[in-house]
């Protein structure tokens, strides 16, 4: 009860949770649990159904997020997310890959704190780890790389040049959301310092059943894509390691010795509406 006499209802928590690259297999068990015991769930285009089919019936399924083209002006979190946690809900705003990797969790927790709103982040498995786990491309290699960088392809303003000026001239990189300006990428990688026989490895659907990759080197890279058709999203990995590549086992054949029970058969009827539009927005 407040000053006035008037009850005031408790602000609910938002859980800024990390989905990891895809699979399923690979969420953490804190956002499992967070998932099956959800209220309210708003989720990014980039969530796939297998992971919404967690989500119980009774729980209300909010789709937000874009891929790309995000209005530069939009607030750092959906209002929907504001007005369920001030009405007293819990939320977990579940986001692709790591919440604090390229996924605004940062720009989310500030708004959050300004508004005094509780709230908790998950990490999850970054894109960039699925993508190297699930290729065989180890990001670090004593005898080809000592570092690893993390990019995004997509800046605030007009200022790649300024960014490619950033970017180590040894070691891995890895582009987030690099499809769409990957020949410029390359170019610019070029001019800085490059040599144009780098290899690079450009990963779509990552640790899914439709992931596809193309290795090429930089001069080459851009075409190659581009006769391969490869779909969005997809990472892009520079760098000696890709020389040093080797392919990993296919989990999709294996027979496990336990799995544990989810709730597929009844969440999964709950999820179907947005869950189907989650997976053709991912597969444009």
């Amino acid at each position: 009860m407040n000053d006035s006499g008037i009850w005031r209802q408790e602000k609910g928590r938002v859980y800024l949770v990390g989905a990891g690259p895809g699979d399923p297999e690979l969420l953490t068990v804190r956002a499992h649990r967070l998932l099956t015991g959800a209220r309210v769930v708003a989720y990014d285009e980039l969530v796939g159904p297998e992971i919404l089919a967690l989500v119980p019936r009774s729980a209300e399924l909010i789709p937000v997020g874009r891929r790309k083209g995000t209005c530069p002006d939009a607030p750092p979190i959906h209002p929907l997310v504001l007005e369920r946690a001030l009405d007293g809900l819990d939320v977990i705003r579940l986001k692709g890959g790591d919440p604090f990797i390229f996924g605004r969790g940062g720009e989310e927790a500030e708004q959050l704190t300004a508004l005094r709103i509780p709230f908790e982040v998950v990490p999850g498995i970054s894109a960039a780890l699925g993508a190297a786990a699930s290729t065989g491309i180890p990001l670090t290699h004593r005898d080809a790389a000592q570092s690893v960088s993390f990019v995004t392809a997509h800046v605030k303003s007009d200022a790649d040049d300024v960014l490619a000026d950033r970017i180590p001239r040894t070691g891995t990189i890895v582009f987030y959301m690099g499809l769409g300006t990957l020949r410029r990428t390359a170019e610019r990688l070029i001019a800085y310092g490059r040599g144009p026989s780098t290899p690079v490895a450009v990963i779509a659907h990552a640790t899914l059943p439709t992931q596809r990759m193309v290795i090429a080197d930089l001069a080459t890279i851009a075409g190659e894509v581009e006769a391969a058709n490869l779909p969005a999203p997809a990472l892009v990995v520079v760098g000696d390691v890709i020389a040093r590549r080797v392919e990993p086992a296919s989990r999709r054949a294996e027979v496990p010795l336990h799995r544990a029970a989810t709730p597929s058969t009844r969440a999964t009827s709950k999820a179907s509406p947005q869950a189907g539009k989650a997976q053709r927005a991912r597969a444009r």
